[in-house]
């Protein structure tokens, strides 16, 4: 075989490996917002990953606690709205900076929550504030908690 097909067939293996890679990853920049129909503060968190470099695609529903129970997720962990990004749950308003060291390490875990709606974070503070005054949670597989981020 001649190096220009050796060469050529190189080139598409890469291809197909890295294509493949691709489909059974997901896009590992977009999040898959669920949320309430009227929630402002849920597109607003929307917005902050979006600045970050993310792409968000916002699914609304009239039934988020059912929704939130077919995902996964905790109820005393729960937030007005759930994420999904690489095969991990973000519920609330998680920071977009903890999102991208979760996708940077891949720890063993259902995902993060900032549960409730703490005032002082992307969402439910002025554009530009950084976030304060708050703990962003690992979620076990064993359902317990760790803090990955404190605020």
């Amino acid at each position: 075989m001649n190096a220009i097909k050796v060469g050529a067939i190189a080139i598409l293996m890469i291809c197909v490996g890295l294509f493949v890679t691709k489909v059974n990853q997901g896009d590992a920049t977009e999040v898959v917002m669920h949320k309430s129909p009227n929630c402002e503060c849920c597109s607003e968190w929307g917005a902050h990953l979006k600045d970050n470099g993310f792409t968000v695609v916002e699914k609304t529903h009239d039934n988020m606690d059912e929704i939130k129970r077919t995902l996964g997720m905790p109820e005393k962990l729960a937030s007005c709205h759930t994420g999904v990004i690489g095969g991990y749950l973000i519920e609330g308003h998680v920071p977009a900076a903890d999102v991208q060291r979760l996708l940077k390490d891949k720890p063993d875990i259902i995902g993060l929550t900032a549960p409730g709606m703490p005032m002082d974070s992307p969402g439910m503070q002025k554009k530009g504030q950084k976030p304060k005054g708050y703990d962003v949670l690992a979620i076990n597989k064993d359902g317990t908690t760790s803090v990955f981020s404190h605020y």
